[in-house]
């Protein structure tokens, strides 16, 4: 698209994109002002999305009205990156040429806050003279809000919960793991339905010397097809998701030499407690504070939505080998939501009767998950993000077609797979004339109930310090959500009463 600058009527500059004008010919301003004051606008937004705003006439009209807004334009085209007159620019832009995806430029100017606190505004004109660009660029503004309202549902749904999961869990582990990164090849395996087939594959992997990552909610289907993973992932708060670990818990008591990579925000039954813990922080200050004070080594990964997401950060930290991804449907089969066994189908066959069938509940829950929008919203989410993973990301079997891109890995399951070019050979299969690589079994560091009391008295002192304002921006949508600029006092208390709630401190019972 060929754009120039032409004056306007007033003396202020216009831009054709084609032929077609982006701006009024004779007052751009005036029309900026009409346009902005026939938008319905609601109250509390915090930050304003442009859609390729052209030149930013609307943007001093916004700033105006909205003092106390963001806001963020992006344009379509790269013409804008040095056009727009400085009066005009919005707080920051973006532009395809700059390399930055859209939606990490998102994630970096806007922090996690529900979506009703974002005001989109398009900018028609750019529509007709951009067409399927300015609709694509339109789409990833749209789901970057839904997954952000998302975020805010979840955060203030189980914000209490991962706090007091934290100085639970600090009393609960006993065994602490440290894990070095090593070369070895390792799976990540979601609980998909297609899971069910890959995991013969899997199988005949883990067998050439291939470590599996597992994540919680595919434990059962792995365990009843003889496939032992090394680590079994947990990030989420829910009390419900404690059900997907009891299998690790079984098998542990049977010697299978298991382990859990766990955010300490997750709910960890106290059954596992003896089982050895690689411990995981979402990078937030405050969790680092906790942890550092109860001396506890941990990896710093940033959250996702999705646990799977969660265990392929962590597979690329712990290994500078190959990573394959098996049983990520982001979809059902039929009714079929996760690969089988499945932990929480025992919820629905206790509850099975002749007036509320089996059948009849797996039915209304595949609909209610479809209903949801999940599904879509984790598969923009690796959409958006496939091509920043490391080249050495490969593909498992059946997996959501988005995936198909990427390659299969090498071994005897793959006959026409040999090394790329400039790739160090595989390890553990079969140019390893050494034979399988083991799992690396990690050095084991106490824990206890005195570390969540000294992670306590810190963080709560952390509160009257330096970093008080950084705390307080992250735990007050946890502790106290929907409140504006509460004291770092209110959330000393919410903290206490939490920990007294999730178990004894020193001199104090709680209902744990």
């Amino acid at each position: 698209m060929n754009e120039r600058l032409a004056l306007t009527g007033s003396g202020s500059p216009t831009v054709f994109a084609g032929s077609q004008a982006l701006h009024s010919q004779y007052n751009p301003q005036a029309e900026a002002e009409r346009y902005v004051a026939s938008l319905t606008i609601r109250e509390g937004v915090r930050f304003f999305i442009l859609i390729e705003p052209g030149l930013g006439y609307a943007v001093p009209v916004l700033r105006k009205r909205y003092p106390q807004a963001r806001i963020i334009a992006l344009h379509v085209s790269d013409f804008f990156d040095a056009s727009v007159p400085p009066m005009l620019r919005a707080d920051a832009a973006w532009c395809p040429g700059r390399g930055v995806p859209v939606q990490r430029f998102l994630e970096r100017e806007i922090p996690d806050i529900e979506g009703r606190s974002i005001g989109l505004i398009e900018w028609r004109p750019a529509l007709d003279a951009y067409g399927e660009d300015y609709l694509r660029l339109l789409s990833e503004a749209v789901d970057f809000i839904k997954r952000l309202d998302a975020n805010a549902r979840t955060v203030r749904g189980f914000g209490r919960r991962w706090v007091r999961n934290v100085f639970r869990n600090l009393r609960l582990m006993r065994n602490v793991l440290t894990l070095p990164q090593t070369s070895i090849p390792l799976i990540v395996a979601g609980a998909g339905p297609s899971l069910e087939e890959t995991a013969t594959l899997i199988r005949e992997k883990q067998a050439q010397g291939y470590g599996v990552l597992a994540a919680s909610s595919s434990l059962e289907a792995l365990l009843a097809r003889g496939i032992g993973p090394n680590l079994v992932i947990s990030t989420d708060g829910g009390a419900w998701a404690s059900l997907h670990l009891f299998g690790a818990w079984r098998a542990h008591r049977e010697g299978l030499p298991l382990a859990l990579g766990a955010a300490i925000t997750a709910a960890i039954p106290s059954q596992c407690g003896d089982l050895p813990v690689l411990v995981i922080s979402d990078g937030s200050l405050w969790q680092a504070l906790a942890l550092q004070s109860a001396a506890l080594p941990f990896i710093a990964l940033p959250a996702r939505g999705t646990v799977t997401a969660a265990a392929l950060d962590l597979a690329f930290t712990l290994t500078r080998g190959e990573v394959s991804i098996a049983g990520t449907d982001l979809g059902h089969r039929d009714m079929c939501t996760h690969a089988r066994p499945y932990s929480f189908n025992r919820l629905l066959e206790d509850r099975a009767s002749r007036f509320q069938p089996f059948y009849s509940q797996t039915f209304v829950r595949s609909e209610a998950i479809k209903a949801s929008g999940s599904h879509g919203i984790y598969a923009a989410w690796f959409k958006q993000r496939l091509d920043a993973y490391p080249q050495r990301l490969r593909a498992l079997g059946d997996n959501n077609p988005l995936f198909k891109s990427l390659k299969a890995p090498r071994g005897p399951s793959n006959p026409g797979g040999p090394p790329n070019p400039g790739e160090p050979p595989n390890p553990g299969g079969p140019s390893n004339p050494e034979g399988p690589a083991s799992f690396p079994r990690g050095r084991i560091i106490g824990a206890g109930i005195y570390n969540a009391e000294k992670a306590l008295r810190n963080l709560t002192a952390a509160l009257s310090g330096p970093a008080a304002a950084v705390i307080v921006r992250e735990l007050a949508p946890l502790l106290l959500p929907g409140r504006e600029d509460p004291s770092p006092e209110e959330l000393k208390a919410e903290i206490r009463s939490l920990v007294k709630a999730s178990g004894r401190t020193d001199g104090e019972t709680g209902d744990g």
